[in-house]
């Protein structure tokens, strides 16, 4: 997030004394727990989502079509005063957050919710829009050398992450890692400007399943810009995860954010470009997110693709 900087389940209780009631409860519980693992077809689910909103069961269609095995159950929390407050607090921690020593600006639980992606949709690449310091470029490389080293992708990753001027990620990630560009490329350029995106295509390994990252003004034009111009690079089961929906939340907006995210996904998710994503609000799963609105999945190969 590109804001201002600032200064340097309690269990059950059961009667032991009767082991036919023991059993009894055990398969009552049993069967709830199925039920919610797995209602039955146009049940809605307890956050209001439909089966065809979360689909949480695993549908094994490998490499063009995630399945959703392994995420965790989703938490959510309404944002009373105690809640917003301890929000606030976070958002502020998380500006002074560093990885391998550099500046992330990120959260854990969207980091985690991201890493998860990256193993179900078999990403091989990242394409990161905004790289302010690196941090977040090394974490991504990192990851996708774990998930190589699982057998995961093939070995040959690659970060390719975008900015309008590299010179303090350059300096950053030269002292970090003098190495780094074994696995990340640096771009200079305007996400606005498609010879960009072009530029980054021919920096991603050949054949690489792609997850991309958008995290620059957060504005309605520079999200819309980004989605029309890196979109086509997702494939069929990966995701174009746009950052910082929270700057069109009045509860949750930084300060000295403008806004325009959630109306420019919207937007494009409406139009011809966007008709092959849906919005996944179900990966909202940590209970904390800066990316409200913003992980949204390819689900079908699109004629701009």
């Amino acid at each position: 997030m590109e804001a201002p900087e600032e200064p340097a389940s309690r269990p059950d209780r059961t009667d032991q004394s009767d082991q036919s009631d023991l059993s009894h409860q055990r398969g009552q519980r049993g069967q709830r727990d199925r039920n919610q693992r797995d209602p039955s077809p146009g049940r809605d689910r307890p956050d209001g989502t439909s089966r065809s909103d979360r689909p949480d069961r695993p549908d094994r269609s490998g490499p063009s079509g995630p399945s959703d095995m392994g995420l965790p159950p989703r938490v959510a929390a309404d944002l009373d005063g105690t809640v917003r407050a301890y929000w606030r607090a976070r958002e502020r921690q998380h500006l002074r957050d560093v990885y391998a020593g550099v500046r992330i600006k990120k959260f854990p639980e969207d980091l985690r919710m991201m890493e998860h992606l990256m193993w179900l949709s078999r990403s091989q690449a990242v394409v990161e829009l905004g790289t302010h310091f690196g941090g977040s470029a090394l974490w991504f490389r990192d990851r996708l050398r774990t998930l190589a080293a699982y057998g995961r992708v093939p070995p040959g990753v690659r970060v390719v992450t975008v900015d309008l001027r590299q010179d303090k990620a350059r300096a950053a990630l030269s002292a970090a890692d003098p190495s780094y560009e074994d696995g990340i490329t640096l771009v200079e350029g305007d996400v606005a400007d498609p010879d960009t995106a072009l530029r980054v295509r021919a920096a991603l390994p050949a054949g690489a399943r792609t997850m991309v990252v958008e995290d620059t003004l957060h504005t309605y034009g520079t999200t819309a810009a980004a989605l029309r111009n890196f979109a086509p690079l997702v494939p069929v089961g990966g995701f174009f995860v746009v950052e910082d929906g929270i700057v069109d939340v009045p509860e949750l907006r930084p300060p000295g954010m403008p806004g325009g995210v959630l109306p420019a996904v919207r937007d494009w998710l409406a139009g011809p470009d966007g008709a092959d994503f849906r919005q996944r609000r179900d990966l909202e799963r940590y209970g904390l997110t800066c990316h409200i609105g913003g992980w949204l999945e390819r689900v079908r190969q699109g004629t701009a693709a």
